[in-house]
Order: structure tokens, then sequence, then C-alpha cells
């Protein structure tokens, strides 16, 4: 498992290195997917490097016209986002339905069905 630490001294030395052919943004990217798999380094990329880096380095993909390494910086972007949205309780583990408020809360909607025999309850009328 790697710690904060140790991601950010990696980081520092891939910004640092200039004997390689990958470019920075791709070398951002490429840790941001790569990070994904587990939380911890996912928590210490973010604390390290940040969104807004990720964000440059896929808008910098999608100016290169590197559109695979972009569509990679996207769709970690979109991870990042929900692990943040998790972390800080404002994300819902279910999809809204077209007709769900958004100050309705998150449970089963009462509604009319068969009783169950033996158990007291009314029949719906």
């Amino acid at each position: 498992m790697a710690t904060t630490q140790a991601v950010k001294r990696a980081l520092a030395a891939l910004a640092r290195r200039t004997d390689t052919a990958r470019s920075p943004y791709a070398a951002v990217i490429e840790e941001a997917t790569d990070a994904r798999s587990d939380l911890s380094r996912a928590a210490g990329f973010l604390d390290a490097v940040g969104l807004d880096r990720l964000e440059a380095a896929t808008a910098a993909a999608a100016d290169a016209e590197e559109a695979a390494l972009a569509d990679r910086g996207r769709e970690a972007l979109r991870a990042y986002r929900g692990l943040r949205a998790a972390a800080a309780g404002t994300a819902s583990d279910r999809p809204r339905s077209e007709g769900d408020r958004e100050d309705a809360p998150d449970h089963f909607r009462p509604g009319g069905g068969t009783p169950k025999c033996g158990t007291g309850q009314p029949h719906a009328e």
C-alpha cells in the first residue's frame, strides 16, 4: 500500500525527469488511472497532485490530440469527483429518476398492494 509521502516523492520525481519521451500530462493521467485501484494511493494522488492538475493534464492531452489519453483523464476525473462526493456524504448510491425530489428521503415510498394473509393488514380500497 502506497503512502501519501511515497506518492508525492514518485510524482515529484516524474515532474523532474527530462529523459523521458512521455509528456508531463501523460504521467499525471497515467498515475491518476493507476492510483484508482487502491484507495490509499488514490487519496495520496488527490493530496499530492489534485484535481486541478488532472484537469489541466486532461485538457493538454486533448489539445495534443491524444484522444485515448484524454478519455482516460476524463474517466479518472469522474471517478475522483465521485470519490470526493462519497467522502463528503453528498453522493447517492442510487441513480435519481425523473420523478424524484431532491429533498425526498431515500426510502421506499408507500403504495397500494396486496395484503398478506393472516397479518391483519387492512385491504386497500
